[in-house]
């Protein structure tokens, strides 16, 4: 695979159907232009309608004959995540690419309306149940993927599955680390559970390295000043979202693989296949993982309806 893989190298998407979590704003946003550019429908699936619609706009005036449908959904809300993948099959009988995109970088300590803390909320367990829920709308179609966004980060994290929550003790940089690695974990994990199962759809991994996004608005001054414009250790939205892009449509990509930013630790560059952290490999996490999410969530994951079309 070429190290220098640019916005030329999507092709046509044509006939695809994205659906882009938090894809009103960053690198959501920047991801679902380029695949709207490129011909797919896309699926904006955002909390905020008004941002979803001003987003659409945003598309419309750089892609004109974008074809974008709009999705509520709250990923820290497990009712919202049901009615979202209710509203998505009605919408659409068939889901090509489900990009796990949305999510929450250090905020203050708070909690879902389930009672999870919410960066793993949002990030990891919004995603877990609403990926098990659409999956039938995946397994059917050729080439099919889900990609889940991950982080850097991911290394620095732990699952702390004696406090999961942060209920004992919160400290919001950890919390986010252990999120990103639950992200990694599961898009592995996932993998693997579609191979056994003999399905064709396969999960992808993708970070952007570090981007100039309003993710940083809960970052300490100095470094979100650092984070938001010193050239050499970040890139644009834009180009992050190419991370995410290639390992949503690249067909030389295959399963359980992890694309991010080629140049120095991960932070800027062209996107390339990169190695994930040791800790995302370990299959007992993983399957203590997800044990959990499904137990937290109530998803359970069917994996019958398989086949092509």
């Amino acid at each position: 695979m070429s190290d220098r893989w640019t916005e030329p190298d999507i092709g046509d998407q044509g006939g695809r159907v994205a659906v882009v979590t938090g894809g009103n704003v960053g690198l959501g946003l920047e991801t679902a232009r380029l695949l709207a550019k490129h011909g797919a429908t896309v699926v904006l699936a955002c909390r905020d309608q008004g941002k979803a619609t001003a987003a659409a706009a945003a598309i419309r005036r750089t892609a004109p004959a974008a074809r974008i449908d709009l999705l509520a959904l709250d990923l820290g809300s497990l009712d919202s995540v049901r009615g979202a993948a209710e509203a998505l099959r009605a919408l659409h009988p068939r889901v090509d690419l489900l990009i796990n995109n949305a999510g929450v970088m250090r905020p203050p300590h708070a909690v879902t309306s389930d009672g999870f803390e919410l960066q793993l909320g949002t990030n990891h367990l919004g995603h877990f149940a609403l990926t098990g829920l659409v999956l039938d709308l995946l397994l059917p179609v050729t080439g099919s993927r889900v990609v889940t966004v991950s982080s850097v980060v991911h290394h620095r994290g732990k699952i702390d599955f004696d406090d999961l929550h942060s209920v004992r003790r919160y400290d919001k940089a950890a919390a986010y680390a252990q999120s990103k690695l639950a992200n990694l974990l599961f898009a592995l994990d996932l993998d693997g559970r579609l191979i056994r199962a003999g399905a064709e759809t396969i999960s992808v991994a993708a970070h952007p390295g570090i981007a100039r996004t309003a993710l940083s608005r809960h970052m300490v001054g100095p470094v979100r000043a650092v984070l938001e414009s010193v050239p050499v250790l970040t890139h644009s939205a834009d180009q992050g979202a190419l991370s995410i892009v290639r390992a949503a449509v690249d067909p030389q990509l295959g399963g359980a693989e992890y694309v991010g930013p080629g140049g120095w630790q991960g932070f800027t560059g062209s996107p390339v296949v990169t190695p994930p952290d040791h800790k995302a490999l370990d299959a007992d996490v993983q399957r203590q993982l997800w044990a959990e999410s499904e137990r937290l969530t109530g998803v359970t994951y069917d994996f019958g309806s398989v086949g092509g079309n």
